[in-house]
């Protein structure tokens, strides 16, 4: 479930794991300050050396020379400097490593989260903000542990340990510096409720922004072809501009905040410099020590000024760190129960009074729907477009549920079969072609990576694919570019046939499998089809009728409830939808 704890708190229970790392980091973040404000300490002894000489502070721990005083002082001054250096490698080591350990397990989780989540999840999200989630708001995330958390830590150790040192030697004078910084820390919150609603706009403008160039890139073609590229390239400046309004919004209120902490700074410094320095005159306290509190103001206030930035770090981090936290705790609807059973994926499968819709309370897509698929044989399904056949498929895969009704396998319910099973034995050849950036052996072979060429030529023969991949130079080493747009419409069907067919599932859909192929094609797979079928179940879906002429049954779909069925010659005496359908396409009207 979402919350709206925040989303530092929340953060912090996600990296469980590595809160070793961020102790030690954090330990080694205060050391090196406590090593780094040591100096101005030391200058402070050396004034008082120098003026007080016999009498010195440090004369009182032995050594009465002013000169093996100062030796003394040079030979901790290196070690002081040796140690900020070791701990500044090391916490600079720790926060950065810590960085890539925690945005590679993000990244990763928040990727294979993705993966499970419901297709319903992904209608309602667009291709960039998932990008911009796994990608941009990751890296937010490490751009403010590589520097913005080192600086938290370090700011609250220069706060105690230089609070302690102005304690010890005037509590009037720590009193006056330390004034300004409660009102600094109440502007460091003051701000950071104004800058988190304007990061997370930040963010969603970045997401939208992204979502828009990911489209505009893949529908490039459709923009030449229509000649919008002024059209376009308007609408992305818009959402361009949209997205720098959101971040100036976000950057005014930061940019306010350095101002702001400087005045106050200014005052702690002045009550140092005037108080300090009226008590030193007055005897009070002692030279050294006056010269050693205003470098300890310089060095206990000075960092405040860079705490914009590291606000600034945080805000924006925060609101990327909630994005990827509430996707990976989005719900997953359709998972394996907990006690699931194994099936014979061969046998029959029933779908038995289904009905579904995509949304509630809206129509529903199928309605009633009984229908009996033989093993072994060819189902086809045919209907208008709309009419439900490619949601049927849907429903076996499991990437929805129905509302009501159930699908059984080998008398089994779907939902008590493990999904991956399930999946396992359902070989999809859908409608919307999706090759990867790779080979053409790399996508036959993706369901079978330890496939041999011959396998893979097998199967591009059986799908009609062998010719024209032999006519490659490179033949099935052939690269296919970004979603296959090297290949025509009809290579990358075939293509993706060769990639099901080579999966030998049991079942095997094929989803408009020859819808951009030529006649000839058609008809060398409807050759195939029978091969293909053997010894498994084959259900097709498909517009064009001739694809399904030998189809062993063929029901037909009207809005979403089965009409008819039969076989193509039955359903042609019917003079029927499907009869209607026939003529339409034949020419016959």
């Amino acid at each position: 479930m979402l919350t709206n704890k925040s989303p530092l708190i929340r953060l912090l229970k996600y990296a469980k794991g590595l809160r070793g790392k961020i102790i030690w980091a954090s330990i080694c973040s205060t050391i090196n300050k406590l090593f780094d404000i040591a100096p101005e300490i030391l200058i402070g002894i050396a004034i008082d050396v120098v003026v007080s000489k016999q009498d010195s502070f440090l004369a009182s721990f032995g050594y009465t020379d002013p000169k093996s005083q100062l030796i003394a002082l040079a030979v901790l001054t290196f070690i002081i400097w040796l140690g900020e250096s070791i701990f500044q490698f090391l916490y600079t080591l720790l926060w950065r490593n810590l960085a890539q350990s925690l945005q590679h397990r993000m990244r990763t989780e928040t990727y294979d989260r993705m993966q499970q989540m419901d297709m319903s999840f992904f209608e309602n999200q667009a291709t960039g903000n998932l990008t911009s989630i796994l990608n941009d708001d990751v890296n937010q995330l490490e751009r403010f542990l590589n520097v913005g958390a080192n600086d938290f830590i370090q700011v609250a150790v220069s706060v105690l340990g230089v609070g302690t040192v102005f304690f010890y030697i005037s509590t009037k004078i720590a009193i006056f510096a330390f004034l300004p910084i409660p009102l600094i820390i109440f502007g460091a919150f003051f701000f950071q409720r104004k800058a988190q609603p304007k990061y997370k706009e930040v963010r969603r403008q970045a997401g939208i922004l992204a979502t828009a160039i990911s489209n505009k890139i893949m529908g490039i073609a459709t923009i030449k072809s229509f000649t919008r590229e002024n059209k376009e390239l308007d609408n992305l400046a818009k959402l361009s501009y949209d997205y720098q309004e959101a971040n100036k919004e976000a950057i005014k209120v930061s940019a306010a905040f350095t101002p702001t902490i400087r005045m106050a700074i200014l005052t702690g410094f002045l009550a140092t410099f005037i108080i300090g320095g009226f008590d030193a005159l007055d005897g009070v306290i002692t030279v050294g020590s006056y010269g050693m509190l205003v470098f300890l103001t310089q060095r206990l206030l000075w960092p405040f000024t860079s705490l914009a930035i590291t606000m600034d770090l945080y805000e924006r981090a925060m609101a990327s760190v909630r994005r990827i936290l509430d996707l990976l705790e989005t719900p997953i609807e359709i998972r394996d129960k907990n006690a699931t059973q194994s099936a014979n994926m061969s046998e029959n499968i029933q779908f038995k009074n289904v009905n579904f819709s995509y949304a509630p309370d809206t129509p529903e897509i199928l309605s009633s729907i009984n229908v009996d698929l033989e093993k072994s044989k060819v189902t086809a399904f045919v209907g208008q477009t709309g009419s439900g056949k490619s949601t049927l498929m849907k429903l076996l895969l499991r990437f929805y549920s129905p509302n009501s009704g159930e699908i059984l396998i080998d008398s089994t319910s779907i939902e008590d079969i493990k999904i991956k099973q399930l999946r396992e034995s359902i070989g999809l050849v859908s409608q919307d072609i999706f090759l990867f950036d790779g080979s053409i052996k790399d996508n036959i072979a993706y369901g079978k990576h330890n496939a041999s060429d011959e396998e893979i030529l097998a199967a591009a023969k059986l799908a009609e694919a062998h010719e024209f991949i032999t006519d490659l130079p490179l033949g099935i080493n052939t690269l296919v570019g970004e979603r296959g747009m090297k290949l025509s419409g009809g290579q990358r069907q075939r293509i993706s046939l060769a990639r099901a067919i080579l999966k030998n599932p049991p079942i095997l859909i094929l989803d408009e499998a020859t819808s951009a192929v030529d006649n000839e094609t058609e008809a060398a797979i409807q050759r195939s089809m029978q091969k293909i079928a053997q010894n498994r179940t084959l259900l097709v879906i498909a517009h064009r009728l001739s694809t399904i002429v030998k189809a062993d049954t063929i029901y037909v779909l009207d809005k979403g409830t089965i009409s008819e069925s039969g076989t193509h010659h039955e359903l042609l005496k019917t003079n029927g939808i499907y009869h209607k359908l026939w003529n339409i396409q034949t020419g016959c009207v």
